[in-house]
């Protein structure tokens, strides 16, 4: 009896940008379904975070 290794495929790399917009979206979803709170509070500051990370490195890549 013989094994076979299969490989797996690998998707297409993401971009820092697209990574942090898919964290986003994540986070925005999750914060559609939670009630005023501390955790609601949190969520916005992250979201507010990544806004920040994507325009920065987009100043970032367009000055060089």
């Amino acid at each position: 009896m013989q094994k076979t290794i299969q490989r797996r495929k690998r998707s297409e790399p993401h971009t820092f940008e697209q990574r942090l917009e898919e964290h986003r979206v994540r986070l925005e979803s999750k914060l559609a379904q939670l009630p005023r709170g501390v955790a609601r509070e949190q969520i916005v500051a992250r979201i507010e975070q990544l806004k920040t990370a994507v325009e920065l490195s987009a100043m970032l890549s367009t000055s060089t």
